[in-house]
Order: structure tokens, then C-alpha cells, then sequence
């Protein structure tokens, strides 16, 4: 490990490395470890207890946080027609509905949060996969970023009220942000708590075993604080 800043040993001092926190514990210690000028983000991270190499333990889901992300989210919606009209009225920050708009694409512009599709469209917006894929923008039935004509208003609306995507990466981890340092705790904790209940609904049928084995939070530039992982699945959405 390189050396680490002052700021981040100072920091580091409030933390017992030992200890496993309560999540308001680990939150309210977060906000005080924080220690950029900047609205940093607060992000959790879980080991699980599955290997990503098997097809049948991925882990993979969507979280509408109650209190956003914190900051403006930008969607790109590949419609045409009807459907471009839709999302243009649903909010939509752009809408790519021909083979200009992929060229735009293929040529490196990324310049948007999520990405959105209806199925016609899918045959074009496979040709960006390289591009999008590593990006996480790929639009993905399953993680329900491609949708009917219809089901785009309410797309569009969850994306920027804070909808966030996980996935198990290679190392069997997830990290996933919810929220802003300055978002008060109870805002934190009740996202927390929703993401906390999506991915225990996305536990593989089959799993034998611990699934959440480990649960970190920590701010954009801040020391993780270890959280109990009874205690983060025992979480409960209040509304």
C-alpha cells in the first residue's frame, strides 16, 4: 500500500479497525471521516459468499433509493418515433433515434448517467456494446433499462429519482454509492436500507452458505468503517 495522506491518517484515528459498527454507527462516523471540500459521495461495499465464475451466482439488481443520489442524473433514451415523443415529454435529457446518434456514440460521447432503450431499437444499440458495456450503460432487460413505449415515463422518472444498478464483480465484491456526505443520517440509513433489501432478494436460489459475508462503508476519500453484517441486513425500509 502507498503512503497515505495526513488528512487520511487523521481520520483514520477516529476509526477502530477492529470494531464492528452499527449502520447509524458507521454512517455518523463516515460523515465525521469525510474529509474532502468537495459533497463527497458515501458508498457501500459487501463481499459475498458466491463465485462469479457460475452463471447461477451472479448477482445482479436495481435499487430506487428514497432519498436520490444526490446529484442531477442524465438519461439518454434510444427511441424512435412514438416512443421518442414519449420520453421527450417523460423528462428524457437526450434521445438517440438513428444511425447519427450511434456514430456520435461509437466515436467516444459518453456524456450521460443512464441509458435507456425500447426493443426495437436493441439491434442498433448492440453495435455499442465495447463502448457502453465497460460503462455500465449498457441498457439491459434484466436490469430493466429496456423497455415498451409505454413503461418509459416511469423509466425515465425512477432513473433520476436514483435508481442504481449493482452487479457482483469478478472478486465476488459489490460497491454501490448511496447518497452524499451531506445527506443527513436517517437519509443515509434509509437508503441503506433499501439497498440492503435488494440484495437480499437477488441471493441465488441455490446458494449454500453465508451470502453477505462483509460490509464496509466509506466516503469518496475517507478510511471504510466495517459494519456488522446482522445488523445491515436486519435494516428496514420505514415506508
Amino acid at each position: 500500500m502507498g503512503k497515505r495522506g495526513k488528512k487520511y491518517l487523521e481520520a483514520l484515528k477516529k476509526v477502530d479497525r477492529e470494531r464492528l459498527y452499527s449502520p447509524r454507527e458507521a454512517l455518523e462516523l463516515v460523515k465525521e471521516t469525510s474529509y474532502t471540500r468537495f459533497d463527497g459521495t458515501v458508498e457501500v461495499h459487501m463481499r459475498l459468499g458466491v463465485d462469479p465464475r457460475h452463471a447461477d451466482q451472479q448477482v445482479r439488481g436495481v435499487v430506487v433509493l428514497p432519498h436520490g443520489l444526490g446529484k442531477q442524473v442524465r438519461v439518454l433514451v434510444f427511441a424512435a418515433g412514438e416512443a421518442a415523443r414519449i420520453a421527450q415529454e417523460a423528462g428524457a435529457d437526450y434521445i438517440i433515434s438513428d444511425d447519427e446518434g450511434i456514430k456520435r456514440i461509437q466515436e467516444g460521447w459518453t456524456d450521460f448517467d443512464v441509458a435507456i432503450a425500447t426493443p426495437d431499437m436493441m439491434p442498433k444499440v448492440g453495435r455499442l456494446g465495447r463502448i457502453l458495456g465497460p460503462r455500465g450503460l449498457m441498457p439491459n432487460p434484466r436490469a430493466g433499462t429496456v423497455v415498451n413505449p409505454e413503461d418509459l415515463p416511469r423509466a425515465i422518472r425512477e432513473a433520476k429519482a436514483g435508481r442504481v444498478e449493482f452487479r457482483v464483480d469478478k472478486t465476488a465484491n459489490l460497491h454501490v454509492p448511496i447518497g452524499k456526505i451531506s445527506f443527513s443520517v436517517d437519509q443515509l440509513l434509509e437508503n441503506f436500507a433499501a439497498l440492503m433489501d435488494a440484495v437480499k432478494k437477488a441471493r441465488p436460489s441455490g446458494l449454500k452458505g453465508t451470502y453477505i459475508r462483509k460490509v464496509v462503508v466509506s466516503a469518496t476519500m475517507g478510511p471504510g468503517i466495517k459494519v456488522d453484517p446482522a445488523a445491515a441486513q436486519s435494516l428496514e425500509l420505514t415506508a
